[in-house]
């Protein structure tokens, strides 16, 4: 597959892979989390999403800037990777959201998406300058040998772009499967099943459970029942399912830490490979 390609290609396309990876076990279950997590409606934790979603194109613009201007594109790639690292390992520790802490905790979790986004714009793009100019020096070479051999690098650039973005579509082609596997996982190991409609019925409950409806408070405790709970003490059992259930989703942030270390380790190794985009 990687044969008649410059070296750098097979190391690039890793490292993009192990990225997108960690951004799409995450992206699968952002929403999810945002609701579970802190009782948010879906209509405001899509408001989040969104603005983080965003923040991944408008950003990318921040991060071509900052490497043109500095025309350090390794170091801007590098340092683009610490940060998406950075902001997952906030996302991953397993702090139980509370009235008495939500006021710090989601502003906390806004600014690790932003950290994720604004990573993102560092990495993503400048990357792709490094694999185009990967493509420009094997011709430049190819050229010092004549017409025929310039004619054949010219050839490989579009198959090698295709290669490298076939890795990036199989990170994101497996990522999603891993976050609901360790949840469900998680849940498994403590007594529970997964139940979609349990978190935001068990921050009802949690917040105002005099001001629920005799019919939403039955299925509460119907589904805690079925879901492994117990319901000698609602209040109880609706903080420990929130607690298992989000720790699962943390534990899969914590795989896209990972990732990300992985594609750091990768990009760093290999380094001397790439060139720098003129």
């Amino acid at each position: 597959m990687f044969k008649g390609h410059p070296k750098g290609l097979i190391a690039a396309a890793l490292a993009n892979m192990g990225e997108r990876f960690g951004y799409y076990i995450m992206n699968a279950v952002l929403v999810l989390f945002l609701c579970s997590k802190f009782g948010l409606s879906e209509e405001t934790s899509g408001t989040i999403y969104s603005f983080f979603y965003a923040g991944i194109y408008l950003l990318a613009l921040v991060g071509g800037a900052i490497a043109d201007r500095t025309q350090n594109y390794k170091g801007t790639i590098r340092t683009g990777l610490i940060i998406m690292a950075t902001g997952y390992v906030l996302l991953s520790i397993p702090i139980l959201a509370t009235s008495t802490n939500i006021a710090w905790l989601l502003p906390l979790t806004c600014f690790a998406l932003f950290m994720i986004a604004f990573g993102n714009g560092l990495f993503k793009g400048n990357l792709q300058a490094i694999v185009g100019q990967l493509y420009d020096d094997f011709e430049a070479e190819a050229a010092k040998q004549g017409p025929e051999a310039l004619k054949i690098a010219k050839s490989k650039r579009d198959s090698g772009f295709q290669i490298f973005y076939v890795f990036i579509n199989v990170g994101g082609l497996i990522a999603p499967f891993i976050a609901p596997v360790l949840r469900q996982w998680w849940l498994g190991v403590n007594g529970f099943t997964y139940n979609a409609q349990l978190p935001a019925l068990c921050h009802e409950y949690i917040n105002n459970a005099a001001a629920m409806a005799p019919e939403a408070l039955a299925n509460l405790q119907q589904l805690i029942t079925s879901a492994g709970g117990s319901i000698v003490d609602l209040t109880v059992s609706c903080a420990q399912y929130l607690q298992i259930f989000n720790e699962g989703i943390h534990y899969s942030f914590i795989a896209s830490v990972v990732a990300m270390l992985i594609s750091l380790f990768i990009f760093i190794a290999c380094r001397k490979v790439f060139p720098t985009p003129g």
